[in-house]
């Protein structure tokens, strides 16, 4: 991956809509060249999609929440297609530490959090945080401060 392509990575990340001819210009390419090399980073599963960002409050969703799961390994199995399941679930990570599983959700209020822990608790223990704000949000690494892949 050369400099090119990490700037196309960061415009792309910036704003994945954002049309070919201005991609082109911005990198000093032909748009064609500039297809050429966005096709072959999705090919090599660099670029792995393309999202909306969406506001959750406008949505009706005014609790986000983390929830820190203890789920022995056997249960896994069971787990996963659960979690997977959940309208609600954001994001779902297998950490290391006293909990196994850290969960992202988005709920329109805490009673129907509550009851999506209770659901939860049937696999293991469970610790909640609310979030307050959000001063940084998602966001993909900045390229220029990465050091080259060995």
């Amino acid at each position: 991956m050369d400099k090119i392509d990490k700037e196309l990575l960061r415009l792309l990340t910036e704003n994945a809509r954002k049309p070919l001819n201005q991609l082109a210009q911005k990198v000093f390419l032909s748009s064609p060249a500039v297809a050429s090399r966005i096709e072959k980073l999705e090919r090599e599963g660099v670029i792995q999609g393309y999202t909306a960002k969406v506001d959750y409050l406008k949505l009706g969703y005014p609790i986000t929440a983390f929830i820190n799961l203890e789920v022995q390994p056997q249960q896994k199995q069971s787990f996963y297609p659960f979690i997977a399941a959940c309208p609600n679930v954001l994001e779902c990570n297998c950490i290391t530490g006293r909990y196994s599983m850290l969960i992202k959700v988005a709920f329109p209020s805490t009673q129907e959090l509550d009851t999506f822990v209770g659901q939860l608790q049937t696999y293991g223990n469970t610790e909640t945080q609310i979030v307050f704000s959000t001063p940084v949000e998602s966001r993909s690494i900045q390229l220029e401060a990465m050091e080259p892949a060995h």
